[in-house]
C-alpha cells in the first residue's frame, strides 16, 4: 500500500462512505422482517452528546522539490537496406500421359424365355330373370282448363329513312418484286483424317507371391475371482426424545366493573369518569425444554481385502517376412501421331442486290359530306288499350273421385341362389432368368510418370537481421 498523503486524503472518505453503506443495508434487513399490523413501541430519547472539540489546524505540507529534466535520448541508427531476392526458377513442363486402352465391348444378353399363356377363366352361368312387377292403377283424368281471351295488335311503327352509302377507298400501288438473291458457292469437303497407329500390347504382368499365413495368438489366461466384499455393520438405534412439559394453566381474567346508568337525553350532563381498568396477573415462567441426548458414534467401516495380481500376458510369436515384389517388364515405344492437315479456304460470299425504291402512297380523296339525317316524323298516338274482359268463371272443379284402393302388393319372389364361382386355376411357374454373363476385366491402366521435382527455395540473405527475426 502506497504512503503517499495525496491518497491517504482520497481514501480517508472512501473507507466512511462504505462503512455508512454497510450500516444502512445491515438495519434494513431486521425491519423489514417486522410485523407491519402491529405498531412500533416508541423508542427512548438518546441522551445528550457532548459538544465535539474542534479540530486541531494541519500543518502547512512542504512543497515538493523540482524533478531534474531526462536526458535527450540519441537517435536511432539507420537500417541497412534489404538485399535483392533472386528469381525463382521456371519449372518444367508436365510430360503428356499417353492415351487409355479401348475397353472391350460387353457381350450381348440373352433373350427371356416367352412367358406362357394364362388358362382361359370359365364362363359364369346366366342369372335367373326377375319376375314382372304388378301395374300400378290408372289415376283419373283432370278437368280442361278455359281458354285466355286474345289481346289486342300494337300499332305499326314509322319506317325510319336509310342512310347514304361511305364512299369506296382507292386502291393501294402493287409493291415492286425484290430480286432472287444469288445461290452461295459449295464449300469444299474436308480432307479426311488419318486413322491413328495401333497401340502395342503391353507385356503380362508378373503374378505375385502369396502371403505367408499369421501365426496363431495365444490364449489369455483366465483372470482369478474377486474376493467377496465384507458386510458393513448394522447403525445403531436413535435413543427416544423425552416428552415435552404441560403448559401451565392462566389464570381467569377479573370482571369489569358495571357501567353506570346513561341520563336521560334532553339534558345532556357530564360524562361520568370510567373507572380504572385492574392490573393483569404476571404470566407463569416457561419451564426450561429438556436437553437432547447425544447420538451415539457410527461404527468403522471394515477394510476392503486387495485385490488379485493379474498374470503376465504371453508374448506374441514373430510375424514372417513378406516376399519382394517381382520387378515389371519395360514399357513398349508410343508410335508418333500423323500429322493433321490444313483446311481449305473458305470462298468469298457474293454481294447483295441493292433493293428498290418503295413508291409514295396515293393521298387519299376527300371524304364526302354527311346528309343531314331526316326529320323524324312525329309518332303516331299511341290509340287507348281496349278494355280488358272480365275474366270468365272458373267453374268449379269436379270432385276428386275417391282413390280406389291399392291392390297388396304381390309378394316378391325369393331370389334363385348364386352358383359358386369356379375355383381359378393355378398360375403355371415362370422359368427362372438367365444368369448374367461376367463382364471382362478391365485393362490396367498405364503408370503415370513422375512429376519432376521442384528446384530448391533460393538461399536467404546472410544479414544479421535474418537471424535476429528467426526468434519472433
Amino acid at each position: 500500500m502506497t504512503s503517499s498523503p495525496k491518497w491517504r486524503s482520497v481514501l480517508a472518505p472512501a473507507a466512511m462512505a462504505a462503512a455508512l453503506a454497510a450500516a444502512a443495508l445491515g438495519s434494513a434487513s431486521p425491519a423489514n422482517a417486522q410485523d407491519h399490523t402491529t405498531p412500533h413501541p416508541p423508542y427512548p430519547a438518546k441522551p445528550a452528546h457532548p459538544p465535539h472539540a474542534e479540530k486541531p489546524v494541519h500543518p502547512v505540507k512542504p512543497g515538493h522539490p523540482v524533478k531534474p529534466h531526462h536526458p535527450v535520448k540519441p537517435a536511432y541508427p539507420i537500417k541497412p537496406a534489404y538485399p535483392i531476392k533472386p528469381d525463382h526458377p521456371i519449372k518444367p513442363a508436365y510430360p503428356i500421359k499417353p492415351d487409355h486402352p479401348v475397353k472391350p465391348v460387353h457381350p450381348v444378353k440373352p433373350a427371356y424365355p416367352v412367358k406362357p399363356d394364362h388358362p382361359v377363366k370359365p364362363v359364369h352361368p346366366v342369372k335367373p330373370a326377375y319376375p314382372v312387377k304388378p301395374d300400378h292403377p290408372v289415376k283419373p283424368v283432370h278437368p280442361v282448363k278455359p281458354a285466355y281471351p286474345v289481346k289486342p295488335d300494337h300499332p305499326v311503327k314509322p319506317v325510319h329513312p336509310v342512310k347514304p352509302a361511305y364512299p369506296v377507298k382507292p386502291a393501294l400501288p402493287a409493291k415492286p418484286v425484290h430480286p432472287v438473291k444469288p445461290a452461295l458457292p459449295e464449300k469444299p469437303a474436308l480432307p479426311v483424317k488419318p486413322a491413328l497407329p495401333a497401340k502395342p500390347e503391353l507385356p503380362a504382368k508378373p503374378v505375385l507371391p502369396a502371403k505367408p499365413e499369421l501365426p496363431a495368438k495365444p490364449a489369455l489366461p483366465a483372470k482369478p475371482a474377486l474376493p467377496a466384499k465384507p458386510a458393513l455393520p448394522a447403525k445403531p438405534e436413535l435413543p427416544a426424545k423425552p416428552a415435552l412439559p404441560a403448559k401451565p394453566v392462566l389464570p381467569a381474567k377479573p370482571a369489569l366493573p358495571a357501567k353506570p346508568a346513561l341520563p336521560a337525553k334532553p339534558e345532556l350532563p357530564a360524562k361520568p369518569a370510567l373507572p380504572a381498568k385492574p392490573e393483569l396477573p404476571a404470566k407463569p415462567a416457561l419451564p426450561a425444554k429438556p436437553v437432547l441426548p447425544a447420538k451415539p458414534a457410527l461404527p468403522a467401516k471394515p477394510e476392503l481385502p486387495a485385490k488379485p495380481a493379474l498374470p503376465a500376458k504371453p508374448a506374441l510369436p514373430a510375424k514372417p517376412a513378406i516376399p519382394q515384389k517381382p520387378s515389371l517388364p519395360a514399357k513398349p515405344a508410343i508410335p508418333a501421331k500423323p500429322s493433321i492437315p490444313s483446311k481449305p479456304a473458305i470462298p468469298a460470299k457474293p454481294s447483295i442486290p441493292s433493293k428498290p425504291a418503295i413508291p409514295q402512297k396515293p393521298s387519299l380523296p376527300s371524304k364526302p359530306a354527311i346528309p343531314q339525317k331526316p326529320s323524324l316524323p312525329s309518332k303516331p298516338a299511341i290509340p287507348a288499350k281496349p278494355s280488358i274482359p272480365s275474366k270468365p268463371t272458373i267453374p268449379a272443379k269436379p270432385s276428386i273421385p275417391s282413390k280406389p284402393a291399392i291392390p297388396a302388393k304381390p309378394s316378391i319372389p325369393s331370389k334363385p341362389t348364386i352358383p359358386q364361382k369356379p375355383s381359378l386355376p393355378a398360375k403355371p411357374a415362370i422359368p427362372a432368368k438367365p444368369s448374367i454373363p461376367s463382364k471382362p476385366s478391365l485393362p490396367s491402366k498405364p503408370s503415370l510418370p513422375e512429376k519432376p521435382s521442384k528446384p530448391d527455395h533460393p538461399k536467404k540473405s546472410d544479414h544479421s537481421k535474418h537471424s535476429e527475426k528467426q526468434g519472433w
